[in-house]
């Protein structure tokens, strides 16, 4: 087994033949420095939620529909609840274009329970890839022990949206 050196070998020549190969790792003369990181959740402001428990699909798009507004591109965000359903914050996980946003496991997980964006085209019919985007969430949150409730898609400046759960697709 390799063993981890704490303190960086003295500073290598390379060599001048050309049959021989230089490292230019070897030619470090100070340990380089890793950086360590911090993640938090920084409460920003606060809306009034439209009830005081999410009970439907509904419920979740009034909320959503609140919290974004008129954007003009694709947010991706998550609703965190209690365990009697009531919304205890939103985050904000990705800000893409007119037509996509993209979304890594790991950072929806790190607040979510609920998810929504908004389709800024009006028409709230989930894409391929949003309902594949759903089926990996689904599957991730079975491992981490953290249920996906509902995926819901708002239809930009209408009432319209799209409830994966109300369609039997969670």
């Amino acid at each position: 087994m390799a063993q981890l050196q704490l303190f960086p070998p003295p500073p290598v020549r390379c060599p001048t033949t050309p049959e021989q190969v230089c490292d230019p790792a070897a030619r470090r003369t100070h340990p380089y420095r890793v950086p360590i990181y911090r993640v938090t959740l920084v409460r920003e402001t606060s809306i009034t939620a439209p009830r005081p428990r999410l009970r439907s699909a509904q419920d979740a798009a009034e909320l959503l529909r609140q919290y974004l507004g008129e954007v003009d591109r694709e947010h991706f965000v998550v609703i965190l609840l209690d365990r009697k359903n009531a919304p205890i914050g939103i985050n904000t996980v990705s800000i893409g274009s007119l037509t996509a946003s993209v979304v890594h496991m790991r950072e929806t997980f790190k607040a979510a329970i609920l998810c929504g964006h908004n389709h800024v085209s009006g028409d709230p019919e989930p894409s391929r890839e949003d309902r594949a985007l759903t089926q990996q969430l689904v599957k991730a949150g079975t491992l981490l022990g953290i249920p996906v409730v509902d995926h819901v898609v708002l239809g930009d400046g209408t009432l319209a949206y799209f409830s994966f759960a109300d369609h039997g697709l969670l």
